[in-house]
Formats: C-alpha cells, structure tokens, sequence
C-alpha cells in the first residue's frame, strides 16, 4: 500500500474526532450587538469609503480631461495631401 494513502486515511479519522464544533459568527447567530459584528460593518464601510473615493477620481479624471479638451483644442492641419506621383 501507498505510504502517503497509509497516512491519508489514518489522519482523516484523527482529524474528524478531534474536531471542535465551529462558533457561527456573530451575524449568523443573531446576536448583532457584538464587538464582532461592529467591527464588521466597519471593515464594510471602510472598503466602500476606499472603493467609491477611487471611483471618483477616476471620474473626475475624465472631467478634466473633457473640460481640458474642450478649452484647448488641437490645430486644425491646414497641408492638404498631394497625391505621390511615381
């Protein structure tokens, strides 16, 4: 037999055993007054303060390049191409 098949299925039944129940966090339990449920809906607010600022600014980019433009116009060339002649 494989050793590393030896080892899986000796471990597997050692780790089910041994296992301690898993604590549902504090919104899926209900208790939505906990330390850790106001530090989640900071972490929340957080990303969406850093997430909507780029946001503008990338839109705000685009202003100023639309106002940019639209007050500094490139020169209209006046050259007309002349056809080669070969």
């Amino acid at each position: 037999m494989n050793r590393l098949l030896l080892c899986t299925l000796l471990a597997v039944p050692v780790l089910l055993v041994g296992a301690a129940d898993a604590s549902a966090c504090a919104a899926c339990f209900g208790k939505s007054d906990s330390k850790l449920a106001e530090g989640m809906n900071a972490g929340i607010l957080a990303l969406l303060f850093v997430i909507g600022s780029v946001l503008v600014a990338i839109a705000a980019f685009f202003v100023f390049i639309i106002r940019r433009a639209a007050t500094h116009p490139l020169p209209i060339p006046t050259e007309t191409l002349e056809p080669s002649k070969a």
